[in-house]
């Protein structure tokens, strides 16, 4: 093998593992991105319950800063994890035995006191005022 044969392959060797990793970063990234992509099914009866609560604003306005405040929580949390936080903060309000399994275990209630930390810091950083008592 000739001198420039040995070169020609060194760097054909060089460019294929740096394919292979820049496909198994980009694998992995995708992989990173999707465990924090929500299922647009659930974007929208958030956004949608978030509009709500907030009835007199504009509702553009409010379209884009209830999608802010998902879009900060979906950066934090994996959808598996937001949709436990979620499901545990509202079966906390079950009246009765059926909520006190969420409201009487200090695990699950540590998990909804930092759920609604980080919906709190959500709604602040998208600007999303508190809703009007009642």
């Amino acid at each position: 093998m000739t001198p420039a044969m040995r070169s020609h392959s060194a760097l054909t060797l060089a460019l294929s593992a740096a394919l292979a990793a820049a496909s198994g970063a980009s694998a992995a990234q995708d992989a990173d991105r999707n465990s924090h992509d929500y299922p647009t099914a659930e974007r929208v009866i958030w956004v949608e319950a978030c509009m709500r609560e907030h009835p007199g604003a504009g509702h553009y306005e409010m379209l884009n800063k209830c999608s802010c405040a998902l879009d900060f929580i979906a950066r934090k949390l994996t959808f598996d994890e937001y949709d436990t936080m979620h499901t545990e903060s509202l079966a906390a309000s079950i009246g009765g035995e059926r909520g006190a399994v969420f409201r009487d275990t200090p695990e699950v209630q540590d998990k909804i006191k930092a759920f609604r930390k980080l919906q709190s810091e959500a709604q602040a950083s998208c600007m999303i005022a508190a809703p009007a008592k009642r």
